[in-house]
């Protein structure tokens, strides 16, 4: 598969046109930000792991039935991946209480939730993605009442499988975000990345955080969480 022209870049990824229109190379950066941007670092490594960890997943979901834009892996950096419209809502999906929802809502940290808590914000850098309601949703165009449906029914379907691949392994699958895309016949697939960049992974044993948390909370040895996930998934995924 040839690289073309640079389509798209954003904070952690660049999208790379191919001889196939229907076809997108995306490479994964190197960079690290936090806080829509506000801290940014660069990782020598980190495009690497997120790329491996999140083809991986994919694969995993794939398997399991759930289909993404995920085609293949080309290299150590870089996937192929099927062109999609994405749908403009980030979808996050919470089995303990941590981050964003407790200062929101004055919720102590570490709560498990009885069942998984879905929540909904607008893909907006410009705006911080800001939560939205599914009426939200509907009334301005974001989404059907059919997108919603299925976008929830995935979601906890992914859930529910990556939370038992992690327990296999010993970590806590904390939270996560998600986001789909609209193939050109209207299939609605995952899309994004599935990473540490976009996952919070709290070790079994000690509670480690084993994902972007590091970065945001100033806890050092980032690249060795990351590390630590890729090396649980190929031994046990």
């Amino acid at each position: 598969m040839t690289q073309g022209a640079l389509l798209y870049e954003g904070k952690a990824k660049k999208v790379y046109t191919t001889e196939r229109p229907e076809v997108l190379l995306l490479e994964y950066k190197d960079s690290l930000t936090a806080f829509n941007a506000e801290k940014k670092a660069q990782l020598e490594g980190k495009g690497t792991l997120t790329n491996l960890i999140s083809a991986r997943l994919f694969r995993h979901l794939r398997d399991q039935g759930v289909p993404s834009h995920f085609l293949e892996k080309v290299d150590d950096q870089r996937q192929l991946v099927r062109q999609v419209t994405i749908v403009p809502l980030e979808v996050v999906v919470r089995n303990i209480t941590t981050g964003s929802l407790c200062k929101r809502l004055g919720i102590p940290e570490g709560k498990v939730l009885e069942r998984p808590l879905i929540e909904l914000y607008l893909k907006d850098d410009a705006l911080g993605d800001p939560i939205v309601t599914e009426d939200h949703a509907l009334i301005f165009g974001w989404a059907t009442e059919t997108d919603l449906a299925m976008i929830k029914s995935i979601a906890l379907r992914v859930n529910a499988l990556l939370r038992e691949l992690f327990d296999r392994l010993g970590i806590v699958l904390v939270d996560f975000k998600l986001e789909f895309g609209r193939t050109t016949d209207g299939a609605l697939i995952l899309a994004d990345e599935i990473s540490p960049d976009t996952c919070r992974f709290w070790d079994k044993s000690t509670g480690d955080r084993l994902d972007k948390d590091r970065f945001r909370k100033d806890l050092g040895d980032v690249l060795g969480a990351y590390r630590e996930i890729w090396k649980r998934l190929e031994q046990g995924a």
